[in-house]
């Protein structure tokens, strides 16, 4: 079985599909691999593809005039990423770079609009994927206008738990690594100021960890700060089928 098969298979938005329709796109998508810390694409680039990333882990995010990086999303194995290409968007607003060596399969806009025509499950599948991350991006500008620095890293620490948290016998321990500046930049704060939070909620034992692995030692608590449920479950269709864990 090709990598690009098998990677499409595994995909949780393209597993109800039939022998045919998986063999179709196949044969029309092409993978390509990128080493660390690459840009996959850039804004203004043209648009012609939607992403599945076959492995590794990417980040997408902004970049201001004075080239300061504003983090939206990670991306892990299995998902899809570039998805705006398919709502009539000739460029690229983001910024797309791999953190760890990386292989994309790059499915081309016209065989997304045909499949998305052939199965309606599909449709309401990218439909949700392009809900859901909008509605964490949105979240997220609002807490950087209303909230305090405190406040905005512990809902990041509770979103990153959803996204990549699993649970472990000291509490839920992420995934991904990440930086002091990766959270500042997430946040909108700096890695000063990020350092000396995490310090603080060590103290208070919400969280533990070093050297870019964070565990949430005390979910329910970290909850409570900002009068929100504890870490669910990620959704299905955001929620990585191939396995990743951090090395």
């Amino acid at each position: 079985m090709s990598e690009k098969l098998w990677c499409l298979k595994r995909c949780s938005l393209f597993q109800q599909l039939t022998p045919d329709q998986i063999g179709r796109i196949e044969s029309r998508s092409r993978s390509r691999s990128f080493p660390a810390h690459s840009p996959i694409y850039i804004p203004a680039e043209r648009a012609d593809c939607v992403f599945l990333l076959a492995s590794g882990l990417v980040k997408m995010c902004h970049l201001t005039a004075e080239g300061k990086e504003s983090i939206l999303a990670f991306v892990e194995p299995g998902e899809l990423f570039g998805e705006m290409a398919m709502f009539d968007a000739p460029q690229r607003d983001e910024f797309v770079e791999s953190i760890r060596p990386s292989t994309v399969v790059m499915i081309p806009i016209e065989e997304m609009h045909h499949l998305m025509t052939e199965r309606a499950d599909v449709a309401l599948g990218i439909t949700k994927i392009v809900g859901l991350r909008r509605q964490r991006i949105e979240r997220r500008l609002k807490n950087l206008l209303f909230l305090s620095n405190r406040e905005r890293l512990v809902h990041l620490l509770l979103d990153l738990a959803e996204q990549f948290g699993w649970q472990a016998d000291d509490g839920i321990r992420l995934r991904i690594r990440l930086s002091h500046q990766d959270l500042a930049n997430l946040i909108g704060s700096t890695r000063e100021t990020v350092t000396i939070l995490l310090g603080k909620l060590k103290s208070e034992g919400c969280v533990a960890g070093g050297r870019r692995k964070i565990v949430l030692t005390n979910p329910a608590q970290l909850a409570q700060i900002v009068n929100r449920q504890p870490p669910r479950e990620a959704h299905p269709y955001l929620r990585p089928t191939l396995a990743l864990v951090a090395g």
